[in-house]
């Protein structure tokens, strides 16, 4: 038997857990996010359902700019603590298989299994989630993790097509994509539809002439490697031949930082305002953080201005700390080297964690 990744990937989540229990949402437009009220201000989009998504809302946009978009929408405020139990039912139905199951956040994760048949392997997953939980989901199959990840697009768009990709399970919602079929499929799309590549590098590789595809698996590697460093470079040359990953564990991934980010009512315009505010956000990261036995080794500040301009400083700290003072200090020396010439709408703090110390075997 041969060794398969396969990236199971849930549909509308969010908004799927709220109508599993308001039945009597299915097939209406759902947007989930901030209180559920979409006159409060400086809210945000968490999902969308399928239905909402046909009037151009979807999730990071303002839920006011939603209600314009769809303004019969049902506004559903967020829940966590329910994402989290649906999340853990989901997880668990996959590990009942003979499968090794590595979680990348609610709504995702990778499946490493030994099979002959990867297809019939993805549907009986599909089909055990959905008997299980109620849930839906597309599941990609790949060779490596990067082929995995981007097979599970294409095997939700089999779902609203009439003709199904080649190497699509038929109306199934999978979709194999190897080395086999990496040429036939990718060479001939844009950059932008590779895992790991936004706009920003998007633009980046388009100065170098790179803009589909088979050009970035083409292009030269020094090239790559004196724009974007030896280790980047590299990465984004691999990346192109739709190399990755072959890996799957179950051992829960180690944070490594933790955030807490704040989109004021009104804006703040004066600096003892602002300053009052991310000593507090900076005490609050600082003592949740702690309490988990983490020590911070770095500091990172974040000021989004009415403009949406959105800057952010960092400082390594000289010795490791868990002192709540020390951060909140650091921040607020952080923010000295910004420009606070606008009202500021969002502050946000970052710490980063000293990693742990490996066990010395035994």
């Amino acid at each position: 038997m041969s060794w398969w990744l396969l990236h199971v990937d849930m549909d509308q989540f969010i908004a799927a857990v709220e109508i599993r229990r308001r039945p009597e949402l299915r097939g209406l437009p759902v947007v989930v996010g901030g209180s559920g009220d979409p006159t409060q201000p400086r809210q945000v989009v968490a999902t969308a359902s399928y239905e909402a998504r046909e009037y151009g809302v979807h999730s990071g946009m303002p839920v006011r700019a939603a209600y314009k978009k769809c303004p019969d929408a049902v506004f559903l405020p967020s829940d966590p603590a329910a994402y989290d139990a649906a999340s853990a039912e989901v997880m668990d139905t996959l590990r009942s298989f003979p499968v090794v199951v590595e979680v990348w956040g609610w709504d995702e994760c990778f499946v490493g299994a030994e099979t002959d048949d990867p297809e019939a392997l993805a549907l009986e997953l599909r089909t055990a989630v959905v008997d299980r939980t109620g849930l839906t989901c597309a599941v990609g199959i790949g060779d490596n993790k990067t082929r995995a990840k981007l097979a599970t697009g294409f095997a939700k768009e089999t779902r609203s097509h009439a003709e199904p990709f080649e190497g699509a399970g038929p109306a199934t919602g999978i979709y194999r994509l190897t080395a086999a079929n990496w040429r036939e499929v990718m060479d001939h799309r844009p950059v932008r539809d590779l895992w790991g590549i936004g706009p920003r590098m998007e633009r980046n590789l388009s100065e170098l002439g790179v803009q589909t595809v088979a050009e970035l698996a083409a292009a030269d590697l020094d090239v790559l490697k004196k724009r974007f460093g030896p280790k980047m470079g590299t990465w984004y040359a691999a990346l192109g031949r739709g190399l990755g990953d072959t890996e799957v564990t179950d051992v829960p991934r180690e944070p490594v930082s933790r955030s807490h980010e704040e989109t004021f009512p009104e804006d703040l315009a004066d600096r003892p305002a602002v300053e009052r505010e991310l000593r507090r956000i900076a005490l609050e990261v600082t003592r949740e953080v702690v309490a988990e036995g983490r020590t911070i080794q770095r500091v990172s500040v974040k000021v989004r201005f009415i403009n949406f301009y959105t800057p952010i400083k960092s400082r390594k700290l000289k010795t490791p700390t868990q002192d709540p003072e020390v951060i909140a200090t650091t921040a607020l020396a952080i923010l000295e080297k910004f420009t606070l010439n606008r009202p500021i709408r969002l502050l946000g703090v970052r710490v980063e964690f000293v990693p742990p110390t490996p066990r010395a075997a035994i």
